[in-house]
């Protein structure tokens, strides 16, 4: 029997047979499985109802899901109609034609083996819209969500909740990357060697060695008591970067090896983009190993994120602080495991010299595009030269180290990965990436980006796996699928887009303001600062006011802050779950914030009652990235502005309204300073990917609205 990695919670299931229907009941029961016998209940008694001859409306059949010739039942209609099982569980369920369309969708999709796209609006139900059919299909499924928020939500809540629909154990997981997971060989380590500094940190190391061995997970969600920022925490997770693998002594108690084998035993494994990628990107790599089990299908929640993300992942960067935290590293455990050497020594001096002497090179600050591959080399050459000789130098040291494989294997892997990533970003022979440096304190990165994901995603995702689904409330532009297809490889995935319950037209009221010039331009914030001041005054705080920038959002909270009768926060001042619990707690709060808090961002209710945003997000045009794109698609014939950046502007500003109405009884007021979207040709598409909301030019509607 499988064990479930579930939270259990107990509940009603439906093992009813009546005399006199077992043939059908067994029938039923085989063509579903004994794991869901529950569903053969319910459809043996839609087939009483319907008569004993087995005649069923259309309704009941999905309309593709099909076993040679003969039509299949939908297994998901029996939980999403109006006397089904969800609606027999929940009294206040409602039933939601939108959400059961999804269902039958995913189910189908999963049966056909077919990519699909499905845009859910706000309301509709979509996490059990997929979830069901998901559960049902009996395929290992891999579900990505953009935050870790939403995967505790489906392991913890959701999936909990679903349980008690089978009377067989769902066999789930999640997973989150290893930072957030303790490695118990650092922990006895740290009892043996000099690694903590101070009496703060010797407290919180005694709650982590009090609490490694209660634990079952390692999680460090589970350390409430340890501060978020713990210097300690960093000393002694489950990061690879001195991780040795299967030659350390802990590697079958180790929380990553229980975490590994609880997803080989499982069904649905629950990950976060960021890890989902991070697996997908060293599946072919060398010097890299598959982080999931195999699997027929994922389904990525917050679609809207993983260009972004799988862009960081299929791209590349180094920088001087890598090759300072190599020689640190290698020549702390040197030093702890007794094999330091005056030539290792001697070595990693040189190493750290040499890299800080390369990256000094690199002119400007800030972020800014590379194309002088060939002269910098010619100017510069010895240096990078150098740089190389210095990690073969420091591998070949390593390679001498006697007793002590299990603590250089993970050093030479980084030195191997470092040596491989500089020479790739200095050659810059791969001109379908964009290069690029950006300076961050005492950091030089040098980055790699693909221009286009596309191609990557199609030959290593889509080709290969059976099912690929993608979901947001975010992925069409003026009602249509192209840009989000062709960013991703999906051109021939099946599409639904599922309207959302709320009735837009009474519940928000649009505002755009037209005496406010335009954004670039000099006078804006002075103007645009009284402006919000006034919407303010009327919704009575209760609102986000978000900017596309933060040097923006400092100038116009600095302004307000002392004149505003309501508490002001500001983004930065404290973590991201801090400043949103403050907002929730704090009565008529203004939460002054960036796009950072344009999506994953739900707050129901009176307290946000209005969203103010500063302009039309347009990503910068000087952005190395952003131009590479853009000069991408000039090349091959194309028109960027309409082809990338509006599109692109259009679904992030679909993000930035999604945050006020989460509910059928929620109410507001959402505002745009940038008049430019009614004045402007291309300001059709941006009002077509909105919502139906109420329009208005004019203040004192908001004014009536709040009024009433």
């Amino acid at each position: 029997m499988r064990v479930s990695h579930l939270p259990q919670q107990r509940g009603p299931h439906l093992s009813w047979t009546e005399s006199g229907w077992e043939a059908d009941y067994i029938e039923l029961q085989n063509q579903y499985g004994v794991k869901h016998r529950n569903i053969a209940t319910a459809q043996l008694r839609q087939v009483q109802a319907a008569g004993r001859d087995r005649t069923f409306p259309n309704s009941y059949y999905t309309e593709t899901a099909r076993v040679g010739s003969s039509v299949k039942l939908s297994k998901v209609r029996q939980f999403f109609t109006r006397n089904g099982l969800l609606a027999q569980a929940h009294p206040n369920y409602e039933y939601r034609p939108g959400q059961l369309e999804m269902a039958l969708a995913v189910e189908s999709a999963l049966a056909e083996r077919r990519h699909l796209i499905v845009e859910a609006g706000t309301g509709t139900g979509k996490t059990l819209a997929y979830l069901v059919p998901v559960i049902l299909s009996g395929k290992r499924v891999v579900v990505s969500t953009g935050t870790k928020n939403l995967q505790e939500q489906l392991f913890f809540k959701d999936l909990p909740f679903l349980q008690t629909f089978f009377e067989e154990p769902l066999a789930v997981c999640y997973m989150k990357g290893r930072a957030n997971y303790l490695c118990r060989q650092k922990v006895y380590d740290a009892e043996r060697e000099p690694i903590l500094n101070g009496t703060e940190e010797i407290g919180e190391f005694r709650i982590i060695r009090e609490w490694e061995p209660t634990t079952e997970t390692g999680d460090r969600v589970e350390l409430t008591d340890l501060p978020e920022s713990s210097a300690v925490w960093s000393k002694l997770d489950a990061r690879k970067e001195l991780c040795s693998g299967q030659m350390c002594k802990q590697f079958d108690r180790c929380f990553l090896t229980a975490m590994h084998r609880r997803a080989a035993e499982s069904d649905i494994i629950i990950v976060n983009h960021h890890l989902f990628f991070a697996d997908l990107a060293v599946r072919d790599d060398a010097y890299g190993s598959g982080i999931l089990p195999n699997y027929a299908a994922v389904l990525f929640d917050e679609a809207h994120e993983i260009e972004d993300v799988a862009g960081q992942y299929f791209g590349m960067s180094v920088s001087n602080l890598q090759f300072q935290e190599l020689a640190k590293d290698a020549a702390g455990i040197a030093r702890r495991k007794q094999f330091a050497t005056g030539d290792l020594d001697r070595a990693l001096i040189y190493l750290g010299d040499r890299a800080e002497e390369l990256f000094r090179l690199f002119p400007g600050d800030g972020r800014q595009g590379f194309r002088d591959h060939e002269g910098f080399l010619e100017r510069h050459g010895d240096s990078y030269r150098e740089l190389l000789i210095a990690v073969d130098l420091v591998t070949a040291q390593l390679e001498l180290a006697p007793r002590a494989i299990e603590e250089t294997i993970p050093l030479l892997r980084r030195a191997a990965l470092l040596r491989q990533a500089v020479e790739f970003w200095m050659e810059g022979r791969d001109r379908t990436f964009v290069y690029w440096i950006e300076r961050r304190g005492r950091g030089t990165y040098l980055q790699a980006t693909p221009i286009d994901v596309s191609q990557t995603l199609t030959e290593r995702l889509i080709d290969r796996v059976d099912t690929v689904i993608l979901t947001s409330a975010t992925l069409t532009v003026d009602g249509d699928f192209h840009f989000t297809q062709s960013r991703l490889g999906l051109n021939d995935a099946r599409t639904l887009s599922v309207e959302s319950l709320f009735d837009y037209g009474n519940q928000a009221l649009l505002y755009i303001p037209q005496h406010l010039p335009e954004p670039r331009s000099a006078g804006f914030t002075v103007l645009a600062t009284t402006e919000i001041e006034a919407i303010l005054e009327a919704s009575r705080g209760r609102a986000f006011v978000l900017f596309t920038s933060y040097s923006q959002m400092r100038q116009v909270y600095e302004q307000l802050a002392e004149r505003l009768p309501f508490p002001a926060l500001l983004q930065g001042t404290a973590p991201r779950n801090v400043i949103l619990d403050r907002f929730r707690n704090t009565p008529n709060s203004v939460l002054f914030a960036t796009s950072s808090f344009w999506q994953g961002v739900d707050v129901q209710g009176d307290q946000l009652s209005c969203v103010i945003i500063d302009r039309l997000p347009f990503a910068v045009p000087s952005d190395p990235v952003v131009a590479a794109r853009v000069d991408a698609i000039r090349e091959n014939g194309g028109n960027p502005f309409y082809e990338y950046q509006v599109p692109q502007a259009a679904l992030a500003l679909k993000q930035g309204f999604g945050r006020l109405i989460r509910s059928q009884s929620d109410r507001g007021v959402l505002v745009l300073l940038d008049n430019r979207i009614t004045k402007l040709r291309y300001g059709q598409v941006f009002f077509d990917s909105l919502p139906p909301y109420r329009f208005t030019t004019d203040l004192q509607d908001v004014k009536n609205f709040f009024d009433v």
